[in-house]
């Protein structure tokens, strides 16, 4: 692998990331979320052409994450709704079809008041994002940034569990969103006045949203 490029902006924003402790939750790739398992979350690894996925840093603790939230009453239990929803208010984002990966087992049920509950994860791609601004449900206000799958992993710190689950995203993307398996490794910040990132038809899809 080549030497990875970045802008001194971007190296100083990187030596303030904190990575969490993984929690351990069981991935369950390709698998359908069972009848009587509440989908309590969504979020989504969103893809630019060239095979790297947006990931945001808080600046403020260093915290980093994919795009996605909980799913409120306005998404009507659709994950794919939620996931379009949070990603235009976190990222101020703008995505094309979600395609569903699978999701995480959440047995302690720290997202549903201690009840069992699954955790979507979800591929799409990244078509624009517009001026950045604060969360209005956060008040985070995050720096978006292209990176590689392999290196998202390593600063959302989810080690080998989160390197599986960015294997089956990528493997889906190539597929259906027609981006490279290898990306492209510079780490680019989008720029404050938004940009067009993913322009023009995509493959046509045929990925399932979990029945819950």
């Amino acid at each position: 692998m080549g030497r990875i490029e970045f802008t001194a902006e971007i190296a100083e924003l990187l030596g303030k990331v904190r990575r969490r402790p993984t929690a351990g939750w069981p991935w369950r790739p390709g698998e359908q979320v069972p009848d009587g398992l509440p989908v309590k979350q969504s979020w989504g690894w969103l893809f630019a052409p060239d095979g790297r996925v947006l990931t945001l840093v808080n600046p403020k603790d260093g915290i980093c994450s994919l795009p996605g939230g909980s799913l409120e009453p306005e998404d009507d239990g659709d994950p794919a709704a939620a996931l379009a929803r949070e990603a235009g208010e976190e990222a101020r984002a703008v995505i094309g079809r979600p395609y569903y990966l699978g999701y995480l087992y959440d047995r302690v049920g720290s997202a549903n008041g201690g009840h069992e509950c699954a955790r979507v994860r979800m591929a799409a791609a990244l078509r624009a994002v517009g001026p950045s601004e604060a969360d209005p449900a956060s008040g985070r206000h995050y720096r978006r940034l292209l990176v590689a799958p392999g290196l998202a992993v390593e600063l959302l710190g989810w080690g080998e569990p989160g390197l599986r689950q960015a294997r089956v995203a990528v493997a889906m993307a190539a597929h259906w969103l027609g981006v490279p398996a290898a990306a492209n490794e510079t780490i680019e910040e989008l720029p404050v006045e938004g940009c067009t990132v993913f322009p023009g038809p995509v493959h046509p899809g045929g990925g399932s949203v979990p029945g819950h």
